[in-house]
């Protein structure tokens, strides 16, 4: 099993390990849920309060992890911790806990853990590099794509590309938006990034080889954003 399947496996068995607590999923693998796999380096999840996020830290330390200083290069501010676990040498995994909110760095956007919750199911998790399934509660298309459509990190706008076309109710994601940022500022930024000539490279380079007019597609259902 190469690392990146080791890494995938992991995190896997991780969720299936603090299962019977009460979650979110958000980030790279809630995008899974709704569009082509692609590799994620960590797992991040909501939850509710401290009270949640210790039983969740207990179970990740009993489990092999150890809690880690927060970096200062992540992109989430506010309270939160962190839990890794070496699998080999030089070679980790590592879930993120967010508690009772999500703060942007960027933007100072908040999400309200109870806004997650609200918009969120229980859903079909499956692996990029390796055949799993989990059932797991995953944050709506929607509201991801709020998330995203705020932070607009490079990742990010490969990621609401990605989830353009299984996005529906378009005038609640920019109602969403707009009440805590400028939307126009958000989306002038991802279309100069999207209209770009390496932004396919780039996409393709994380998701692999995208039919063009799939691309297309994508890039058009993203556009009419506006």
């Amino acid at each position: 099993m190469d690392p990146l399947q080791r890494r995938e496996k992991e995190i896997f068995e991780t969720l299936r390990r603090i299962h019977k607590h009460s979650f979110v999923i958000i980030g790279g693998y809630a995008v899974n849920a709704y569009a082509l796999p692609r590799f994620s380096v960590d797992c991040d999840i909501v939850v509710k309060d401290a009270n949640e996020a210790q039983k969740i830290g207990h179970a990740l330390i009993e489990y092999g992890y150890v809690r880690e200083k927060i970096p200062k290069n992540t992109p989430y501010y506010g309270t939160f911790e962190r839990y890794e676990k070496q699998i080999e040498k030089d070679f980790r995994v590592s879930m993120d806990v967010l508690i009772g909110e999500v703060l942007d760095r960027q933007t100072d956007a908040t999400f309200s853990a109870e806004w997650i919750v609200e918009h969120s199911k229980i859903r079909l998790l499956k692996g990029k590099t390796i055949l799993e399934e989990l059932n797991v509660r995953i944050i709506d298309a929607e509201a991801l794509f709020v998330m995203k459509f705020i932070c607009a990190r490079a990742t990010d706008i490969r990621d609401i590309f990605m989830l353009a076309p299984n996005v529906k109710d378009r005038k609640w994601i920019q109602n969403e938006i707009s009440e805590r940022y400028d939307f126009n500022n958000r989306l002038k930024r991802i279309k100069e990034k999207v209209l770009s000539k390496q932004f396919k490279d780039g996409l393709q380079g994380v998701y692999g080889i995208i039919d063009p007019k799939v691309f297309e597609k994508h890039r058009k259902a993203l556009l009419e954003m506006e």
